[in-house]
């Protein structure tokens, strides 16, 4: 009788232990960005058993012993997703714009754990190339397409002369820019960019040192991003 009593209490001991295995463990939701036309990686690295799911989908990739050749579940993600062999994470290819949303990688192998990633996909920013220099007016303009989170900035030198962004994409924000004679020689740059990328083009000098300038011996630059 005294043994059965011992066994009982040790049951009763240990079961909120095996009942706090079994708890799922949640970390964080991860703030990610992707490039289009390149891969993802979820740096969450699975063991032998996990899931993937997207939104409010039902998992669209999993694997387990014996399957990590096509683990996709999901058309859209035929021949784009993998599990990579080596890292072991969850791997996107060809990433597009409408692959962007919330992933969650859940892994089952010792305890259920799910990892969040939100991910961003951006394009690369496009190079603002310099579409007219106006001898005349010793103006220039540069163009660059207006995307999303795409930020625009005029230097001289190092020095960040002015800087704007719009994320209404059907309004084309502008810089305008006096250069005073004196400065006339330094190095004047436009620069795109968003979170994920950045082009940068020279502002040529359009006229001579004694050319055309403008009003009290200054000349005119104008930044002027346009969509394509």
């Amino acid at each position: 009788c005294a043994t059965a009593v011992i066994v009982l209490i040790l049951s009763l001991s240990l079961s909120p232990v095996l009942c706090a295995s079994q708890q799922t463990v949640q970390s964080e939701t991860q703030q990610v960005k992707g490039i289009v036309g390149q891969s993802f990686s979820f740096q969450e690295r699975v063991i032998k058993i996990a899931n993937l799911h997207y939104g409010d989908l039902d998992s669209i990739a999993n694997v387990y012993p014996g399957k990590e050749g096509n683990i996709a579940l999901e058309k859209r993600f035929e021949n784009r997703l993998r599990l990579n062999n080596v890292t072991r994470y969850f791997t996107l290819s060809d990433l597009q714009i409408d692959d962007a949303g919330v992933y969650t990688v859940e892994n089952t192998d010792e305890e259920k754990k799910t990892t969040k990633f939100e991910l961003t996909v951006y394009n690369v920013v496009s190079k603002p190339p310099v579409t007219e220099c106006d001898s005349s007016s010793c103006s220039v303009v540069c163009s660059v397409h207006n995307e999303k989170e795409v930020t625009l900035t005029l230097y001289r030198g190092e020095e960040i002369l002015n800087q704007t962004s719009s994320p209404d994409l059907t309004s084309d924000p502008s810089l305008h820019l006096e250069v005073e004679g004196k400065n006339y020689n330094s190095t004047y740059s436009c620069v795109a960019s968003n979170p994920v990328s950045n082009e940068t083009v020279l502002v040529p000098k359009c006229c001579s040192e004694h050319g055309h300038p403008d009003d009290a011996g200054k000349r005119h630059f104008e930044w002027k991003p346009s969509r394509k």
